[in-house]
C-alpha cells in the first residue's frame, strides 16, 4: 500500500505545490483506521456532530503514513476553544502564545488546536523586537491552518469522515523522498518561534529525514534565538529531544548545527577543548537509552543530565584544583555548573537531586575500606551510580578497575567481601580494618536509571 502511495505522488518541485490542495483519496494511502485510537475518532465525531469541521493532523497523520505506531493524536477543528471546552466535559484550556484544548475521552487526553489563520498585522498577534510570536489567537480556515505549521509532513490532515487525507503543503511529497522542509521562509519561521530548530534537529534524528538546505543553513546563525525561550519550556524540550527513542542521533545533531553551545554551553565548551572520554561517555549514555526505550524500560532525566553536564564538571574540577583539595574542589565544581545550567534550563529538584547524589557517589566510589562499600550498596542510587562509573570506564577513562572491582563486590558472599576489603587495606597501609557486623538482607538496589 506504501509503494502505491508513493507511485502516486507526482514529482513536482515541493515549492510549487505549497497552498495547492491535493485530496488523497482512500485508495491512494495506507492510513488504517485500526491504527487509529478509537478515542480519538470519537473526539473528531462529536466536533462533526455538532456541525463543526474536525481532522486529525500533525505527527500522527504523518507517522500512519510512515506505516508506524503513533503515540499521540492532535485534532484540528474550525471550533474555537471555549466552543469546544463547552462540547465536552472536562476540557481544559491551556497556553497562552496560542490557545489549545485538552479533551479527555475515557482514559485518553487528545490536544484539539483551532485552525490557525494569518498573523501578519492581526491585532490578537503581537511579536517581540526579534519576531517571536507572543501571541497568536488567531483563527482561520482549514487551508490557513495548513500554512501555519511548522514542517511539510506535519501538515497532512486525515478525515474519518471520507477516509482522505488533505495535503495544501506537498508534504506527501517530502514523505516519500524522506525530507524535513519547514513551510515558509525558514529564517522568519525560525524567529516566530525559535524551538523550531530543535524540532527540526528532533525530528530529522527520529524519522532518519535529511533536512532541506534552505530548511538547514540558517539553525547555524539563529542559534541565540533560543535564548529567549523560558527554561521551563527549554527543558520540557530536551526531554522530548533526548526520550524519542533517537538521542544518539540527536545529540549528534546538535553538535553538528551548533546548538548545544545554546542548550549546555559549559558541557560544549568542555568538548571543544577536547574532552574525548566526555563525549564518549555521553554518546553511550544516548545509546542506552535509545535501547532502553526501545524495549520499553525507564529512563530518568537525571541519569541524562548528569551525563550530560559531567564534561563541564570536570573542566570546572580542574580549574578549582589548582587552588583547593579535590573534595572542596568538587562541591564547588558542581555548584558552579548546576548554576550555570539553570541559566538555560530549568532542572526540577526531582532530577536535580539525583543528579547531584550520581556525581557525589562516584567519589564515594572510590573509598572502599572499612564499612564504606557494605554501606554503598544499600544507597537508594547506588545501581545508577554504578551504572555511570561502568560507562566511565567504557569511554576509555583509567579507574584502575574500579568497576569491574564493584561487579565483584556486588555478587560475592559476606565473607569475600570482607576478604576484598582487607585486600584493600593491605595494599593502602593507611587504612585500619575495622570490625564488620553481621546485617539482616540488603535491600536490592534500584534498578539502572530509575
Amino acid at each position: 500500500m506504501l509503494k502505491r502511495l508513493l507511485n502516486f505522488i507526482s514529482p513536482k518541485s515541493n515549492s510549487s505545490t505549497q497552498g495547492k490542495l491535493r485530496v488523497i483519496s482512500r485508495d491512494d494511502h495506507n492510513i488504517s483506521r485500526k491504527n487509529i485510537s478509537p478515542a480519538v475518532i470519537k473526539v473528531i465525531k462529536q466536533l462533526v456532530d455538532a456541525g463543526y469541521e474536525a481532522y486529525l493532523v500533525g505527527g500522527g497523520v504523518r507517522d500512519l503514513l510512515l506505516e508506524g505506531k503513533p503515540k499521540d493524536f492532535d485534532v484540528a477543528t474550525s471550533a474555537t476553544p471555549e466552543q469546544i471546552r463547552r462540547l465536552f466535559r472536562g476540557a481544559r484550556i491551556i497556553g497562552r502564545r496560542f490557545q489549545i484544548v485538552h479533551v479527555r475521552m475515557g482514559r485518553e487526553v487528545f490536544e484539539v488546536t483551532t485552525f490557525r489563520g494569518a498573523s501578519d498585522d492581526n491585532p490578537e498577534s503581537k511579536r517581540s523586537q526579534d519576531g517571536m510570536l507572543l501571541r497568536d489567537n488567531v483563527y482561520g480556515t482549514l487551508a490557513s491552518d495548513a500554512m501555519r505549521r511548522d514542517f511539510t509532513v506535519n501538515a497532512l490532515y486525515y478525515s474519518p469522515n471520507d477516509f482522505a487525507v488533505y495535503d495544501y503543503t506537498g508534504g506527501m511529497e517530502d514523505l516519500k523522498s524522506r525530507t524535513l522542509r519547514i513551510i515558509g521562509d525558514p529564517v522568519t519561521r525560525y524567529k516566530e518561534d525559535p524551538v523550531r530548530m530543535l524540532r527540526a534537529l528532533r525530528f530529522a534524528g527520529k524519522l532518519g529525514f535529511a533536512i532541506e538546505p534552505a530548511t538547514a543553513q540558517p539553525v547555524r546563525e539563529l542559534g541565540h534565538l533560543l535564548e529567549n525561550i523560558s527554561e521551563s519550556r527549554l527543558f520540557e524540550e530536551i526531554l522530548k529531544l533526548f526520550l524519542g527513542g533517537s538521542a544518539l542521533a540527536t545529540f549528534t545533531l546538535l553538535r553538528e548545527y551548533g546548538l548545544l553551545a545554546n542548550l549546555f554551553p559549559g558541557t560544549h565548551a568542555a568538548l571543544a577543548d577536547g574532552d574525548e572520554f566526555s563525549l564518549r561517555l555521553i554518546e553511550q549514555t544516548m545509546s542506552n537509552t535509545d535501547k532502553r526505550i526501545r524495549a520499553e524500560k525507564t529512563v530518568t532525566p537525571a541519569f541524562l543530565y548528569a551525563a550530560l553536564l559531567w564534561p563541564a564538571l570536570q573542566r570546572e574540577k580542574a580549574r578549582l584544583l589548582q587552588a583547593m583539595p579535590e573534595s572542596a574542589a568538587y562541591a564547588q565544581a558542581a555548584q558552579q555548573v548546576v548554576t550555570q545550567q539553570l541559566q538555560r534550563t530549568s532542572i526540577p529538584k526531582r532530577f536535580s537531586i539525583p543528579m547531584r547524589e550520581i556525581w557525589d557517589l562516584q567519589m564515594r566510589l572510590t573509598q572502599r575500606a572499612g564499612l564504606r562499600a557494605v554501606r554503598l550498596l544499600d544507597h537508594p542510587r547506588f545501581r545508577a551510580a554504578y551504572d555511570f562509573l561502568l560507562m566511565r570506564e567504557d569511554a576509555g577513562e583509567q579507574l584502575d578497575g574500579l568497576g569491574s572491582w564493584w561487579t565483584r563486590f556486588q555478587s560475592a558472599t559476606e565473607d569475600e567481601q570482607e576478604e576484598m576489603i582487607k585486600t584493600l587495606n593491605r595494599r593502602e597501609p593507611g587504612n585500619k580494618p575495622r570490625r564488620r557486623r553481621r546485617s539482616p538482607t540488603r535491600k536490592k538496589p534500584m534498578a539502572p536509571q530509575e
